[in-house]
């Protein structure tokens, strides 16, 4: 049988490391699992998912230089979104990416977080301290600016005797 991308092929776990598993295929080919491969699921230990020895499913996701890369994760069903969080748009730099992990230890209960009460208007006083701060701090970096200036203009200069 001939290796192409997208092919599911069985497997026998060969070997693993920190970065993922050498997976044996048929005709003596040997193809990795990266470890963000493995699972659906952040996976932090390798070892938690995969022995040596164990069979597979894999499916062939890329070959480039005589390389085999193989995922497992792909062959297993997408999880379901809850729907607590938005999906991915882009432009918003701050949402996280659609089917990203929601916690790091999958073995973990995830924690319902508390609607977090609106702030409290600002005061005229704290208005006012931190537009002051804001021109404190561009004053100082624009005074830093100028006196490199001079002192850069100052040094290359003879100096006059009068």
């Amino acid at each position: 049988m001939e290796l192409t991308v997208g092919a599911v092929v069985e497997g026998k776990v060969k070997s693993i490391t920190n970065f993922g598993a050498f997976i044996s295929l048929p005709e003596n080919k040997t193809g990795m699992v990266h470890i963000s491969e493995v699972a659906n699921a952040y996976v932090s230990d390798i070892r938690q998912h995969l022995t040596e020895g164990q069979d597979v499913k894999v499916m062939v996701i890329g070959m480039e230089n005589g390389k085999i890369n193989l995922s497992i994760k792909r062959l297993e069903p997408k999880p379901q979104r809850d729907g607590s969080r938005p999906p991915f748009r882009s432009g918003n730099a701050g949402q996280r990416r659609e089917g990203a992990p929601q916690n790091r230890e999958s073995s973990r209960p995830q924690q319902q977080r508390a609607p977090m009460p609106p702030a409290a208007p600002k005061t005229a006083d704290q208005l006012f301290e931190e537009k002051l701060k804001a021109f404190m701090s561009e004053s100082d970096s624009k005074l830093s600016g100028i006196k490199q200036y001079a002192d850069h203009r100052g040094s290359s200069r003879p100096r006059r005797r009068g």
